[in-house]
C-alpha cells in the first residue's frame, strides 16, 4: 500500500521509467509465451523448444538489469535523514523497492498474457482476433500452469535483484561513513582505485570470440533457432556471444577508469581534471552497463553484416527480442548515468557556490562522453568484425 501511495505522488519522469519497465516485462513475457505456444504445437520438437527458451533468456536478463537500474534511481527508495526513526531503514527501503519493481513487472506480464491470448483467438471481441493463431500455436491447448510460471520469471528475478542491489549499496555506504541515521555522510575521498576486472574481461572476450569462430564452422549441422524464423545460427554462437558480453561487462569499468586517466594526462586544466576524476570515481557504476551496450551493438553490427551478405529470414519475434535487448541495455546505461548525476548533485552545487561557471560543468560532461566514445568505439567495431568473419565465410 505504501508503494502505491508513493507512486501516486511520484514525478512523471519516474513514472515513465516504471512504465518502461512494465513494457519491457510485457515484451519478455510475450516472447516466453510464444515459446510455450510453439512447444505446445510441436510436441515432437522438444529440443527446438528448449533452444528457443534459451534465446528468451537474453532479453530477460536485459529487462532485469534495466529494472534494477530503475529501482536504484527511484527517489522513493533513496536513503534520507529521519526515515530510520519512522521504521524505514535500509531493509524496509529495499523491500519497498522490491514491491515497486514487482508491481511494474507484474503489470507487464499481465498485459503480455492478455495480448497473447487475444492474438491466439482465445479472447474475442477486439480487433485482430486470432491474427497470429498459426504463429502462436492456437491449434493446441495452452498449459495454464506453465504459462503462469514463465510469466512469473521477470517479476521474481527483478524484485529479488532490486532488493539485493539496494541493500548491498546501502550497507557499503553505511559501513564507509555512518551518521546518526545509519547512512554515510558525504565527504571528500581520494580517487577510486582502478578496477581489477580488465584482464579477466579481455580474456573472456577473447574466449567468446574463439567459441563463436569455432561454432560458425558447423553452422549448417547444428541449428540454433532464435524466437522467430532464424534457424541457421549454431548453438555455440549464443554461448560465445554470452562470454563476450560478460567479458565486456567486466572490462567496462577498467576501460572507463582508463578513459579518466587519459583525460588527466599531459598538463590538464581544471575542466579536464574534473572530468577525469568523475570518470575514475564512476568507472564501476557506468562501466558495466556501457560494456553490455558495446556487446549488444557489436552483435547488431555483426548481424547486419550477415544480413547483407546473404538471405537471413529474421522473423517478427526475432525483431522484438532484438529491440528489447537493445532498448533495455541503452536505457540501463542512461539510468546509471542519471544515478551518477544524482549522487554528484551536492558536489555540483558546491562548485557553483564556489564560483565555478556552469559552462565548465557542461564542458566536463561533454568531455566525459567524448572520451568514452573514443575508448569504447574501436573495440566494439573490432569485436563485431571478428564475430561476423567466421559466420560469413
Amino acid at each position: 500500500m505504501l508503494a502505491l501511495r508513493l507512486a501516486r505522488g511520484t514525478h512523471p519522469l519516474v513514472l515513465t521509467r516504471r512504465l518502461l519497465v512494465a513494457a519491457a516485462s510485457a515484451g519478455v513475457g510475450f516472447l516466453l509465451l510464444c515459446t510455450l505456444g510453439y512447444a505446445s504445437g510441436h510436441p515432437g520438437r522438444s529440443s527446438d523448444s528448449v533452444l528457443r527458451l534459451l534465446w528468451c533468456l537474453v532479453p530477460l536478463a536485459a529487462t532485469v538489469q534495466f529494472a534494477i537500474a530503475v529501482a536504484r534511481t527511484d527517489p522513493s527508495t533513496r536513503p534520507r535523514h529521519g526515515l530510520s526513526a519512522v521504521g524505514l531503514g535500509p531493509f524496509r527501503l529495499s523491500v519497498l523497492a522490491a514491491v515497486s519493481t514487482a508491481v511494474a513487472t507484474t503489470l507487464g506480464s499481465a498485459v503480455a498474457l492478455l495480448f497473447f491470448l487475444h492474438l491466439r483467438g482465445d479472447l474475442t471481441g477486439l480487433p485482430f482476433d486470432g491474427e497470429a493463431a498459426g504463429l502462436l500455436g492456437a491449434d493446441a491447448p495452452l498449459p495454464l500452469a506453465a504459462a503462469l510460471t514463465l510469466l512469473a520469471l521477470v517479476p521474481l528475478t527483478a524484485s529479488a535483484g532490486s532488493a539485493l542491489a539496494l541493500r548491498s549499496r546501502r550497507e557499503s555506504r553505511a559501513a564507509a561513513s555512518p551518521d546518526p541515521d545509519g547512512f554515510p555522510a558525504e565527504d571528500l575521498t581520494p580517487p577510486a582505485p582502478a578496477p581489477g576486472g580488465l584482464p579477466w574481461g579481455v580474456a573472456l572476450t577473447a574466449a567468446g570470440l574463439a567459441v563463436e569462430a569455432y561454432a560458425g564452422r558447423g553452422a549448417s549441422g547444428n541449428p540454433f533457432p532464435l524466437p522467430g524464423r532464424l534457424d541457421s545460427t549454431p548453438a555455440g554462437v549464443l554461448a560465445g556471444w554470452t562470454l563476450t558480453a560478460i567479458g565486456l561487462a567486466l572490462a567496462g569499468p577498467g576501460l572507463s577508469h582508463l578513459a579518466g586517466r587519459l583525460l588527466q594526462a599531459v598538463r590538464p586544466g581544471a575542466v579536464r581534471l574534473l572530468a577525469g576524476r568523475v570518470l575514475m570515481d564512476e568507472a564501476r557504476r557506468i562501466g558495466r552497463p556501457l560494456g553490455v551496450v558495446c556487446a549488444v551493438v557489436s552483435a547488431g553490427i555483426a548481424a547486419a553484416a550477415l544480413h547483407d551478405s546473404g538471405p537471413r529470414p529474421y522473423g517478427p519475434l526475432t525483431a522484438l527480442g532484438a529491440l528489447l535487448v537493445l532498448g533495455c541495455t541503452t536505457a540501463t546505461l542512461l539510468t546509471s548515468a542519471l544515478e551518477a548525476r544524482q549522487d554528484r548533485a551536492r558536489t555540483a552545487e558546491t562548485l557553483l557556490r564556489m564560483g565555478a561557471p556552469a559552462s565548465a560543468l557542461r564542458s566536463a560532461t561533454a568531455l566525459r562522453a567524448g572520451v568514452l566514445l573514443l575508448v569504447f568505439a574501436p573495440p566494439t567495431w573490432i569485436i563485431a568484425e571478428l564475430a561476423a568473419l567466421p559466420l560469413s565465410a
